[in-house]
């Protein structure tokens, strides 16, 4: 108990990159130009969504969301992760760290959540086109984006409270960030209860979405397949292509880092691939989003037109 509240007043030692001196500011140099793209290919993705009334529509109001929760799953942890980087204490309180764990569990979830939302809207649009104004009208988008964003904060707010509340043994984290599995690494005794939590969050998050998305895009391409025309299915297919290409990117990452063997990779390769999800996937899906789609390049270029 005495370590634990010394745990609590006091403050956590990210270690990151330091074993690696002379990466370091390669590795400052890539988060922040990364960082820097996401925030502003986000921006005004989002931006675009707002002004343009021909992107007043289902898909690209989840796909606001979706940016949204990009920007501030990156700006959770990189802005924290850019001054250690240049700093020789890189140390966090445990207030700081405590609200980067939620925020980053939160946003994660959040998004996972929301990806299923995306395949079932696309689902509705391509396989019941007829009836998809009646079945995802603004109500039920309001509704399955709330539920989203409820599923990611209610989950983060159970994992991240019971994680904190484990006495810790150091204060020393082998991480660029307060990632919780990083974090729980310190425990002085395992905790059942938490690993449970843990496990049964990951199943909920991460299979059962896949599996949900992978059901949706069935039924997706043996539609596309009925269609007579080759014009027609590639154009069918191009509004759901940008999506499942998020998908693979983000649930590969994801998969990688919380459903795995605790020793199939060296936590170097841990905090590797924990940039790369934290960075590399938020800056890429409104890359993504705008190559594949021509509205959103179309409204791009009205917008870049104005300025």
């Amino acid at each position: 108990m005495q370590q634990e509240n010394f745990t609590i007043s006091s403050f956590f030692f990210l270690e990151g990159f330091s074993r690696y001196p002379r990466l370091e500011i390669f590795l400052f140099i890539f988060s922040l130009i990364m960082y820097l793209i996401t925030l502003l290919g986000n921006s005004t993705l989002i931006l675009i969504i707002i002004l343009d009334l021909r992107l007043q529509t289902p898909m690209y109001f989840f796909l606001g969301n979706l940016s949204f929760v990009d920007i501030c799953y990156t700006s959770a942890s990189i802005p924290t992760l850019l001054v250690n980087l240049l700093s020789s204490q890189k140390t966090i309180f445990f207030s700081g760290c405590a609200i980067q764990m939620y925020l980053s569990l939160a946003m994660g979830s959040t998004e996972c959540v929301l990806l299923v939302v995306m395949a079932y809207d696309r689902y509705v649009a391509i396989c019941n086109p007829l009836r998809y104004p009646i079945i995802v009208n603004r109500w039920v988008c309001i509704q399955m984006a709330s539920v989203s964003w409820m599923t990611g904060c209610l989950t983060a707010l159970l994992e991240s409270s019971f994680a904190l509340k484990t006495p810790l043994c150091g204060n020393l984290i082998d991480h660029f960030t307060c990632e919780i599995l990083a974090v729980l690494k310190l425990a002085c005794t395992s905790s059942l209860l938490m690993d449970m939590i843990m496990l049964v969050i990951s199943i909920l998050l991460l299979p059962i979405p896949m599996l949900l998305i992978c059901i949706s895009y069935v039924f997706i391409l043996s539609t596309i397949l009925r269609i007579s025309s080759a014009e027609g299915r590639n154009k069918t297919f191009s509004t759901c292509g940008a999506h499942l290409t998020v998908v693979i990117l983000y649930y590969g990452a994801a998969l990688s880092m919380y459903l795995k063997p605790s020793s199939s990779h060296s936590q170097e390769i841990d905090k590797i691939i924990s940039l790369l999800y934290g960075v590399l996937t938020p800056m890429l899906n409104p890359i993504i989003y705008s190559l594949r789609n021509k509205e959103v390049k179309d409204a791009m270029k009205k917008l870049l037109g104005k300025i």
